[in-house]
């Protein structure tokens, strides 16, 4: 495989054939995130990517999902994306799923019958990163759309009959938006009614704008006590049909794994026991991105 720079992949892809057809993030001017600093985006050229895929063919036969790495395949024109996905179902024909990062700048980009040809040549799920729902939060932190873009991107993915995945950062407006961060995420998540939420605990990242703006005391990080009261918040405020909501990555201090509306009440019950402590929280130290 022809790898280049970070290679970034959503926890649930630990086991996907990893096919990188992007380098870098399309946007990669969001104050918070790191990932790709110092790299330069570009869309790799075909030849490279249908060796990797006759690479996979040879040597990956036990994968049955592949992720298109990196930050945003989607960004790929739809004169050239396809042919990608016509390749993997010929030469990978055991393979299931597609999955890949969207947001809502490449997605606008991308009319319905076009996500919809795409689900047709096996695109399974999009990651998106909605971040938060609150529009002032996605405007101070560089976000690429406002809350309505969200929306209507996200009801797009669904209709095309493509499952969404919609990643949420808690601490993400500071001390100052806490609430309002949570109650307005929440109202996104209810109008796009994703399949999965997965909500993340804001770490600094050295060499980021937001980690400047909090060493300068422009922004003030909310403690896990916060964080989890944020977490409460934004679920009281999320009505999903049938909807996973997970807030069990490294980052977070109490892992949650709850289906909405089935389990709403018992994990905001969950939720208030820890902040009163008599649940143990993640030490600092075991916590990462």
């Amino acid at each position: 495989m022809h790898y280049e720079g970070n290679i970034i992949r959503p926890p649930s892809e630990a086991n996907s054939i990893l096919l990188q057809v992007t380098v870098g993030c399309s946007h990669n001017k969001c104050t918070f995130c790191g990932a790709y600093k110092g790299e330069r985006f570009k869309i790799k050229k075909d030849e490279i990517i249908m060796e990797d895929i006759a690479f996979a063919a040879k040597y990956c036969k036990q994968q049955r999902r592949v992720f298109l790495c990196d930050g945003d395949a989607m960004i790929i024109s739809q004169k050239r994306l396809p042919n990608i996905f016509k390749e993997i179902k010929k030469q990978l024909p055991w393979v299931n799923r597609v999955g890949l990062y969207a947001n809502a700048k490449s997605l606008k980009r991308k009319s319905l019958g076009e996500l919809k040809e795409l689900k047709a040549l096996g695109l399974g799920i999009i990651y998106m990163g909605l971040e938060s729902g609150d529009d002032i939060t996605l405007e101070k932190v560089n976000k690429k759309g406002n809350s309505n873009d969200m929306i209507e991107q996200g009801l797009k993915v669904k209709a095309a009959g493509i499952k969404l995945s919609i990643t949420v950062l808690l601490g993400l407006g500071g001390k100052e938006r806490s609430f309002t961060h949570a109650r307005e995420t929440g109202r996104v998540l209810s109008a796009i009614d994703p399949e999965y939420v997965g909500a993340l605990s804001l770490m600094l990242i050295p060499n980021t704008s937001l980690y400047d703006d909090w060493q300068a005391g422009r922004f003030e990080l909310i403690d896990s006590k916060k964080m989890l009261e944020e977490l409460g918040a934004m679920i009281a405020h999320t009505d999903l049909s049938q909807g996973q909501f997970f807030a069990n990555h490294a980052s977070n201090y109490l892992p949650i794994k709850a289906r909405l509306p089935r389990d709403k009440e018992a994990t905001i019950k969950l939720i208030e026991e820890a902040i009163a402590g008599k649940i143990p929280l993640k030490p600092e130290i075991y916590r990462a991105l």
